[in-house]
């Protein structure tokens, strides 16, 4: 059970349910011949008890999700006990690992949970662990395994339901981006993380980076005067763009260990097919969000912080020629932001599929636009380099103002276990992000102009087009 302390922090008091979670692990481990002891007797002073770590279930374990559970594998201060995925075990997963080529890795819950076994194994010099358990169903999960935190990975369309889950549950959450689907998902799993007051993060690792902290802080020194305009351009998808640009015809069966109907979750029913899943899903509008909703959360985090920017106050996006089913190939958007305490309003244009901004008038000619353009008054910031290059040299640094960050990883795991809040938390980073992109593909599908009433979540001047700002779920799923 999660209480809130005075200081807004949540604190775990075992019930029952975790009590006999606890006894069950101990059980399991010392099976394995593994027993519970001061952390010193099994790898040195310093490292974390294995009784005192905070428990993992990672939920969607496919390409993006393996390496999350990779990554948390080398947390000592964290146990992962469970993995879920729909999918048992198959090839045809992207492996984040451009020279090994692209669609080569199984994946599925089967061999996540090898990982697991055959990582704390190794740790603790085991010949044979066998105490992660896997799952097909998220809810099965929860239900039975009394773990302290989440992470979630599955495609854009299940992470608002699985997020919602975990967070009624009190659960730490670490979703992958975007953070929802649509507009109302991300306004409510951001509200629903404030009452829950938890440790959350979403996975926009370079909100983290040394780089982030540099662009604030030349931004917040006055070198380039008040910012009006940004600029955000993105090189054409790396993920194939789908045989078709309709839904395909043909109904080949479901693969053997893919349980469809929880992959669809609460999207609208449609049969399976290889051009869904494993991972170009993303083309399609009923299970991705585009470049906008992938690749915006990245590219948008700071400028957010660096121009504290939450609502904007009206929207607009065009595109490449569109499809009823498929994500264009490029998009442009455009959002204008009111004003801010001393910080007039800025106007943030958004370019994807290799569409470019205008050569802005302080770069060389001869170099290209190879990052986030910062228009000011008195100058341009590409990146976290004033333009044109001689003017870099001649400023040389900002002060160094900000903290710097742990890393990206780090901040959550850290928050799990009582720090501070994540550098994107849902509540008061990540809802605002991912309800922002969210909004371009409401207005792409509205096809024009749209003004935003933010604390309201409705648009002002066209009532017909506040339906894209969510969708009805399939029966059985809320």
């Amino acid at each position: 059970m999660t209480h809130i302390n005075d200081r807004g922090r949540s604190i775990r008091k075992k019930t029952t349910a975790e009590t006999t979670r606890r006894r069950f692990l101990k059980k399991t481990i010392a099976a394995s011949t593994l027993t519970i002891m001061p952390s010193h007797v099994l790898s040195g002073f310093g490292r974390t008890a294995p009784n005192d770590k905070t428990t993992l279930a990672c939920i969607g374990v496919g390409g993006r999700g393996y390496q999350n559970l990779r990554t948390f594998l080398r947390f000592d201060e964290i146990q992962i006990v469970s993995v879920c995925d729909v999918n048992r075990e198959s090839d045809g997963y992207i492996s984040w690992d451009w020279e090994q080529g692209r669609e080569t890795k199984i994946s599925g819950r089967e061999p996540s949970r090898r990982t697991v076994d055959e990582f704390y194994a190794e740790q603790n010099n085991l010949g044979q662990y066998k105490a992660c358990s896997a799952y097909s169903d998220y809810r099965e999960l929860l239900e039975k395994e009394d773990v302290d935190a989440v992470m979630v990975a599955a495609p854009d369309h299940a992470h608002a339901v699985i997020t919602m889950a975990a967070l009624k549950k009190r659960k730490h959450v670490y979703c992958e981006k975007p953070l929802t689907w649509s507009v109302k998902e991300a306004r409510l799993i951001a509200e629903e993380a404030k009452r829950a007051g938890v440790a959350t993060q979403l996975g926009n690792q370079g909100q983290a980076t040394e780089e982030d902290r540099l662009t604030r802080e030349i931004i917040a020194s006055g070198v380039i005067g008040h910012v009006h305009e940004v600029h955000v351009a993105i090189s054409p998808r790396f993920w194939h763009w789908p045989a078709m640009l309709g839904r395909p015809e043909e109904t080949p069966t479901v693969p053997e260990g893919l349980d469809w109907d929880l992959w669809l979750g609460p999207a609208p029913f449609r049969p399976y097919h290889p051009e869904y899943h494993p991972w170009t899903w993303r083309n399609w509008w009923d299970f991705g969000t585009g470049q906008l909703g992938d690749l915006g959360c990245h590219r948008l985090s700071t400028v957010f912080k660096a121009l504290h920017l939450k609502h904007p106050i009206s929207v607009e996006a065009s595109s490449t020629k569109r499809f009823p089913d498929v994500y264009p190939l490029g998009v442009i958007a455009r959002f204008e932001f009111p004003a801010r305490g001393d910080m007039p309003p800025v106007i943030l244009n958004w370019y994807d599929g290799g569409l470019k901004p205008p050569h802005p008038k302080d770069l060389e000619a001869n170099r290209g636009i190879s990052n986030n353009l910062y228009i000011g008054e008195k100058g341009t910031v590409m990146g976290h380099q004033l333009i044109p290059e001689s003017k870099m040299k001649t400023y040389g640094q900002a002060p160094k103002t900000l903290p710097r960050s742990p890393g990206h990883f780090d901040e959550w795991v850290n928050a799990c276990r009582g720090g501070d809040a994540p550098g994107s938390n849902f509540v008061d980073h990540a809802g605002f992000l991912t309800e922002t992109c969210m909004l371009g593909n409401a207005a792409l599908q509205a096809g024009r102009k749209l003004y935003w009433d933010g604390p309201n979540m409705k648009f002002t001047n066209d009532d017909n087009a506040n339906q894209f700002l969510h969708r009805e779920y399939r029966d059985g799923w809320t």
